[in-house]
């Protein structure tokens, strides 16, 4: 499946069952050397957190749950105030992302889809978010993709997990690569959705990539 228009709106046949948002960011950035990716700048006066988590719901997400550890309460007073925002510490978040995952996954509980993505991928908006939503089918895993300098399309964030994948999805993350190994696993039940023109795919990890934070940069629409 390829990415359609471009839309702000979740598809009509998905009404009522709108997904809810998880976004990892529970790590400390050690390898970027400025504190927790999360609390990031961005140049319009926004965090990275808050940036990101207002991509998920303007793009149709029901709601936002988000992973803190380190730095924790900095992170969670980022987001104070906001409606549908809820935060979920991960103690064990020293251990990589599987135990946020598996702790953002245990927070919402079973039953909902749930749409993941990591904390340091500056370039989601919610109309990738929407397009995502739009597109997803039920009992199918519903994944950005991004074309790299080959144009070969590359799975990415964010990835919408059906209902019926999320138990699955916290009993596979291990090390630092959260459910990588089951969506490889599981090719045929994911649907790989172009959002190359609304983002790259790109994430923050070290120094030369904080210039991704700027408004100009993040947003290619």
């Amino acid at each position: 499946m390829s990415g359609g228009a471009d839309t702000t709106r979740p598809s009509q046949s998905f009404a009522g069952r709108r997904p809810r948002g998880l976004v990892l960011a529970a790590g400390a950035g050690r390898r970027l050397g400025r504190g927790p990716k999360a609390l990031l700048p961005c140049d319009d006066g926004l965090t990275l957190i808050e940036s990101v988590v207002l991509a998920l719901l303007e793009g149709g997400c029901q709601d936002v749950t988000v992973v803190t550890g380190a730095r924790g309460e900095e992170v969670a007073s980022a987001l104070a105030g906001r409606d549908r925002v809820s935060i979920a510490f991960n103690p064990d978040w020293p251990s990589g992302m599987r135990t946020s995952l598996r702790r953002g996954l245990q927070a919402i509980g079973p039953g909902p889809d749930v749409m993941v993505t990591p904390v340091d991928r500056p370039g989601i908006c919610a109309a990738e978010v929407a397009r995502l939503i739009a597109a997803h089918s039920p009992g199918r895993i519903t994944a950005a993709g991004h074309r790299d300098s080959k144009g070969q399309l590359r799975r990415g964030h964010p990835v919408l997990f059906d209902a019926s994948w999320t138990g699955q999805a916290a009993a596979a993350a291990h090390g630092d690569i959260g459910a990588r190994g089951l969506l490889d696993a599981h090719r045929s039940v994911v649907d790989l959705i172009d959002c190359s023109d609304l983002d790259d795919g790109a994430d923050v990890d070290v120094p030369a990539d904080l210039h991704r934070l700027r408004a100009d940069v993040r947003h290619r629409r």
